[in-house]
């Protein structure tokens, strides 16, 4: 897809919630199980049924899915598509392109070991390593829109508004 071709695509969609600014606010769902075979939630992805469980350093098997992992998983997914995204619009070539994320976890915090240790990710690093032929300021413009549109990278800078309730059933 180039330049033209998302323009294209996404103008009727633009016009749309510019019109209508309801209409762009979707409540997106994630469901998961839990059961008394171990210690493990089982996630719908749409896809595939996805079984987190304890990371290792917790005393997981390290067979399941770590959450911390699929929480960078998930940054690295969305920063991947807004950065070809904004690349694409902006008309910067990219040849070739890789994101990493990193988190840092003190696992005292969420093992109760010491009440002091924080429970989550003290510090998170994204990398892009693209090769291009674009130049330096056109580089510049597309970290700061990649990072302006991506929506899990906001949602974690940010934090949002989040409530948890707990229901019998």
């Amino acid at each position: 897809m180039d330049a033209a071709q998302l323009r294209a695509t996404q103008a009727p969609i633009k016009e749309r919630y510019k019109s209508d600014p309801k209409a762009a606010v979707i409540t997106l769902t994630a469901r998961g199980s839990v059961d008394n075979d171990g210690i493990a939630c089982k996630v719908e992805t749409g896809r595939a049924l996805a079984v987190a469980g304890l990371h290792p350093a917790t005393g997981g098997s390290g067979l399941e899915l770590c959450s911390g992992d699929m929480l960078l998983e998930a940054l690295v997914a969305c920063a991947g598509v807004t950065l070809k995204s904004v690349a694409t619009a902006i008309e910067v070539p990219l040849k070739s392109g890789n994101v990493t994320a990193e988190g840092d976890l003190d696992f005292r915090g969420t093992l109760g070991v010491d009440k002091e240790a924080p429970v989550g990710f003290a510090e998170i690093r994204l990398r892009f390593d693209v090769a291009t032929d674009a130049p330096q300021d056109k580089l510049d413009l597309l970290l700061k829109l990649t990072e302006r549109y991506c929506v899990v990278y906001q949602t974690i800078r940010n934090g949002p508004k989040v409530s948890v309730t707990m229901h019998r059933v």
